[in-house]
């Protein structure tokens, strides 16, 4: 496959690789992209419901959406591209993995150094003090699920259209990307900011920028180097 050699020499001479994944690599598990076609449910699109104002709303019509999800989330297993990026953690003592995927195959696949940028679905947090719970029962309890601290009603722990990424998540981000010789994008529009961001930030400061992606996406003209097709059989190849 054209491209895959030329990776393989690139990821050889790296001392700094980083990582941005996006929904395509979940979606070779199974779970559904965010933007993608059939994405609505119920007659609501993600984008009307991953946001604050409808959570105030209607808590428990948000917390059914994500119930559906974790029920999909549950049945899938990391695939090739999760698990070759977990060996390449073990194999670059400074390999970083940035995710846009709140669904936590990556660490299914056993990955540790893994910056959640958009929070995780099986973390739940409290909206009236600092309880934050991992959860990973499906189907919940109750929903909207309650604080066992407060009894205040708890919400994903990701981030929603409108919300600001964790602080110190994309800081961390940010200084990885700065510092990278190679930088991957794999499975990701590139639409996202400012997770999209990084790439550029990394080409400014020299890394080598290689895109993974079945499409053409908006980080392609800032890769040195696009490979067309699907992670896991790409990165199975390397």
């Amino acid at each position: 496959m054209k491209g895959v050699d030329e990776l393989q020499r690139l990821l050889k001479k790296s001392k700094r690789p980083r990582a941005l994944t996006g929904a395509g690599v979940s979606a070779e598990s199974g779970i559904p992209t965010f933007r993608g076609p059939g994405g609505l449910w119920r007659n609501f699109r993600p984008q009307d419901l991953a946001t604050p104002e409808a959570f105030a709303r209607d808590p428990k019509l948000v917390w059914e959406w994500y119930s559906f999800r974790r029920e999909i989330i549950a049945q899938a297993k990391p695939n090739a591209g999760h698990t070759f990026l977990a060996l390449l953690e073990n194999e670059k003592p400074d390999f970083w993995l940035i995710t846009q995927n709140v669904d936590g195959l990556h660490q299914d696949a056993g990955s540790r150094r893994v910056l959640e940028l958009h929070g995780n679905i099986w973390r739940l947090r409290c909206t009236a003090c600092p309880k934050y719970v991992e959860d990973l029962r499906v189907p919940l309890a109750t929903l909207p699920p309650k604080c066992g601290a407060c009894g205040a009603v708890m919400r994903p722990a990701v981030v929603w259209f409108g919300e600001a990424l964790p602080e110190g998540t994309f800081a961390k981000s940010w200084e990885l990307a700065q510092t990278a010789d190679l930088f991957l994008v794999i499975g990701t529009s590139g639409a996202v900011e400012p997770a999209a961001s990084l790439a550029r930030e990394a080409k400014k400061n020299g890394a080598v920028v290689v895109e993974i992606n079945p499409e053409a996406s908006a980080l392609t003209g800032v890769a040195d180097l696009s490979i067309k097709g699907e992670s896991g059989e790409i990165l199975s190849r390397v």
